[in-house]
Protein backbone atom coordinates (compact mmCIF):
# COMPACT_ATOMS: atom_id res chain seq x y z
CA UNK A 1 0.00 0.00 0.00
CA UNK A 2 1.20 3.40 -1.11
CA UNK A 3 0.66 4.92 2.42
CA UNK A 4 1.91 8.44 1.84
CA UNK A 5 -0.43 10.30 -0.49
CA UNK A 6 0.47 14.32 -1.26
CA UNK A 7 -2.25 15.82 -2.52
CA UNK A 8 -1.88 19.06 -4.92
CA UNK A 9 -5.25 21.17 -4.96
CA UNK A 10 -6.80 24.87 -5.12
CA UNK A 11 -6.60 27.03 -1.98
CA UNK A 12 -10.05 27.91 -3.73
CA UNK A 13 -12.83 26.00 -3.29
CA UNK A 14 -13.67 26.57 -7.26
CA UNK A 15 -17.15 27.58 -8.66
CA UNK A 16 -18.84 24.01 -8.31
CA UNK A 17 -19.69 22.27 -5.00
CA UNK A 18 -18.62 19.07 -6.57
CA UNK A 19 -15.20 19.90 -6.19
CA UNK A 20 -15.87 20.38 -2.52
CA UNK A 21 -17.29 17.60 -2.07
CA UNK A 22 -14.77 15.56 -4.02
CA UNK A 23 -12.21 16.85 -1.87
CA UNK A 24 -13.88 15.68 1.13
CA UNK A 25 -14.50 12.21 -0.11
CA UNK A 26 -11.02 11.84 -1.06
CA UNK A 27 -9.85 13.12 2.51
CA UNK A 28 -12.60 10.41 4.00
CA UNK A 29 -10.93 7.69 2.25
CA UNK A 30 -7.23 8.17 2.66
CA UNK A 31 -8.15 8.15 6.48
CA UNK A 32 -10.45 5.08 5.85
CA UNK A 33 -7.80 3.36 4.45
CA UNK A 34 -4.92 4.37 6.65
CA UNK A 35 -3.35 6.55 4.83
CA UNK A 36 -1.25 9.53 5.79
CA UNK A 37 -2.64 13.04 3.53
CA UNK A 38 1.10 14.96 2.73
CA UNK A 39 -0.30 18.34 1.51
CA UNK A 40 0.49 22.17 1.21
CA UNK A 41 -0.41 22.81 4.70
CA UNK A 42 -3.38 25.67 4.07
CA UNK A 43 -7.21 25.75 5.42
CA UNK A 44 -8.41 27.64 2.37
CA UNK A 45 -10.33 26.41 -0.47
CA UNK A 46 -9.83 22.40 -1.19
CA UNK A 47 -6.86 22.15 0.81
CA UNK A 48 -8.83 23.06 4.24
CA UNK A 49 -11.78 21.08 2.93
CA UNK A 50 -9.01 17.98 2.25
CA UNK A 51 -7.07 18.22 5.66
CA UNK A 52 -10.46 18.75 7.47
CA UNK A 53 -11.90 15.62 6.33
CA UNK A 54 -8.53 13.69 6.61
CA UNK A 55 -8.75 14.64 10.47
CA UNK A 56 -12.33 14.64 10.98
CA UNK A 57 -12.02 10.78 9.90
CA UNK A 58 -9.31 9.97 12.42
CA UNK A 59 -6.87 10.35 9.69
CA UNK A 60 -3.48 11.81 9.83
CA UNK A 61 -2.33 15.22 8.33
CA UNK A 62 1.86 16.44 7.59
CA UNK A 63 1.18 20.34 5.96
CA UNK A 64 4.40 22.17 4.07
CA UNK A 65 3.96 25.33 3.72
CA UNK A 66 6.71 28.39 2.86
CA UNK A 67 7.15 30.90 5.43
CA UNK A 68 5.90 33.41 3.26
CA UNK A 69 2.66 31.77 2.76
CA UNK A 70 1.60 30.76 6.33
CA UNK A 71 -0.15 33.98 6.80
CA UNK A 72 -1.47 34.74 2.91
CA UNK A 73 -2.46 31.42 3.15
CA UNK A 74 -3.53 30.79 6.36
CA UNK A 75 -1.97 28.17 7.61
CA UNK A 76 -3.71 25.45 8.92
CA UNK A 77 -2.29 25.06 12.75
CA UNK A 78 -4.83 21.60 13.54
CA UNK A 79 -3.05 19.40 11.61
CA UNK A 80 -0.87 16.39 12.79
CA UNK A 81 2.25 17.75 11.78
CA UNK A 82 2.86 21.35 9.96
CA UNK A 83 6.34 21.76 8.63
CA UNK A 84 7.45 25.58 8.07
CA UNK A 85 9.94 25.91 5.55
CA UNK A 86 11.82 28.59 3.36
CA UNK A 87 10.58 28.97 0.00
CA UNK A 88 8.65 26.80 -2.57
CA UNK A 89 11.20 24.97 -3.70
CA UNK A 90 12.02 23.64 -0.39
CA UNK A 91 8.12 22.90 0.00
CA UNK A 92 7.70 21.09 -3.25
CA UNK A 93 10.99 18.83 -1.88
CA UNK A 94 10.02 18.15 0.86
CA UNK A 95 6.34 16.95 -0.07
CA UNK A 96 7.81 14.77 -2.57
CA UNK A 97 10.18 13.38 -0.41
CA UNK A 98 7.14 12.34 2.30
CA UNK A 99 5.26 10.98 -0.62
CA UNK A 100 4.44 7.67 -2.10
CA UNK A 101 2.34 8.91 -4.93
CA UNK A 102 0.50 12.30 -6.22
CA UNK A 103 -3.02 13.31 -6.40
CA UNK A 104 -4.11 16.67 -8.08
CA UNK A 105 -7.81 17.84 -7.32
CA UNK A 106 -8.51 20.76 -8.98
CA UNK A 107 -6.69 23.37 -8.85
CA UNK A 108 -4.82 26.49 -10.37
CA UNK A 109 -1.50 27.23 -11.95
CA UNK A 110 -0.17 26.63 -8.49
CA UNK A 111 -1.61 23.25 -8.60
CA UNK A 112 -0.49 22.26 -12.31
CA UNK A 113 3.06 23.13 -11.79
CA UNK A 114 3.21 21.34 -8.98
CA UNK A 115 1.63 18.61 -10.91
CA UNK A 116 3.95 19.04 -13.92
CA UNK A 117 7.35 19.01 -11.91
CA UNK A 118 6.83 15.99 -10.03
CA UNK A 119 5.66 14.16 -12.90
CA UNK A 120 9.08 15.29 -14.83
CA UNK A 121 10.65 14.11 -11.69
CA UNK A 122 9.48 10.39 -12.30
CA UNK A 123 10.37 11.01 -15.83
CA UNK A 124 13.69 11.74 -15.54
CA UNK A 125 13.91 9.32 -12.71
CA UNK A 126 14.19 11.17 -9.30
CA UNK A 127 11.37 9.15 -7.94
CA UNK A 128 9.28 5.70 -8.85
CA UNK A 129 5.94 6.76 -7.36
CA UNK A 130 2.34 7.39 -9.25
CA UNK A 131 1.27 10.67 -10.19
CA UNK A 132 -2.38 10.99 -10.80
CA UNK A 133 -5.47 13.25 -11.54
CA UNK A 134 -8.70 13.11 -9.84
CA UNK A 135 -10.52 14.27 -12.78
CA UNK A 136 -14.04 15.68 -11.14
CA UNK A 137 -16.53 16.55 -13.63
CA UNK A 138 -14.07 15.96 -16.67
CA UNK A 139 -12.05 18.85 -14.93
CA UNK A 140 -8.86 17.78 -16.27
CA UNK A 141 -10.36 15.96 -19.48
CA UNK A 142 -9.60 19.13 -21.73
CA UNK A 143 -5.57 18.67 -20.47
CA UNK A 144 -5.59 15.12 -20.96
CA UNK A 145 -6.48 16.04 -24.81
CA UNK A 146 -4.10 18.50 -25.49
CA UNK A 147 -1.26 16.03 -23.43
CA UNK A 148 -2.73 13.81 -26.14
CA UNK A 149 -1.78 16.66 -28.46
CA UNK A 150 1.52 16.95 -27.10
CA UNK A 151 2.14 12.99 -28.03
CA UNK A 152 0.68 13.39 -31.32
CA UNK A 153 2.93 16.05 -32.36
CA UNK A 154 6.41 13.84 -30.92
CA UNK A 155 7.02 15.94 -27.76
CA UNK A 156 6.10 13.13 -25.41
CA UNK A 157 6.59 9.61 -25.60
CA UNK A 158 2.80 7.77 -25.66
CA UNK A 159 4.55 5.56 -22.86
CA UNK A 160 4.80 8.22 -20.76
CA UNK A 161 1.79 9.60 -20.80
CA UNK A 162 0.01 6.40 -20.14
CA UNK A 163 1.95 6.82 -16.65
CA UNK A 164 -0.35 9.63 -15.77
CA UNK A 165 -2.98 7.51 -13.65
CA UNK A 166 -6.67 9.26 -14.16
CA UNK A 167 -10.11 8.48 -12.28
CA UNK A 168 -13.35 10.29 -11.28
CA UNK A 169 -12.69 8.18 -8.10
CA UNK A 170 -10.84 8.56 -5.19
CA UNK A 171 -11.30 4.69 -4.08
CA UNK A 172 -10.37 3.70 -7.86
CA UNK A 173 -7.41 6.16 -8.20
CA UNK A 174 -5.78 4.72 -4.82
CA UNK A 175 -6.64 1.29 -6.11
CA UNK A 176 -4.26 2.08 -9.36
CA UNK A 177 -1.69 3.57 -6.68
CA UNK A 178 -1.26 0.70 -5.19
CA UNK A 179 -1.19 -1.98 -7.75
CA UNK A 180 1.69 0.52 -9.92
CA UNK A 181 4.58 -0.41 -11.09
CA UNK A 182 7.37 1.70 -12.26
CA UNK A 183 8.24 1.56 -16.25
CA UNK A 184 11.20 1.74 -18.00
CA UNK A 185 10.46 4.63 -19.95
CA UNK A 186 13.43 4.10 -22.08
CA UNK A 187 14.14 7.98 -21.05
CA UNK A 188 17.29 8.31 -23.22
CA UNK A 189 16.69 6.90 -26.56
CA UNK A 190 15.79 8.70 -29.74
Amino acid sequence: MRKNICVYCGASPGNNPVYAEAAQQLGKTIAQQGRRLIYGGGNKGLMGILANSVLEAGGEVTGVIPELLVEAETAHHGLTKLEIVADMHIRKARMSELADGFIALPGGIGTFEELFEVWTWSQIGYHKNPVGLLNIQDFYSPMSQFLQHVVDEGFVRQSYLNTLLVSDSAHQLLEQFDQYQPHNLDRWAK
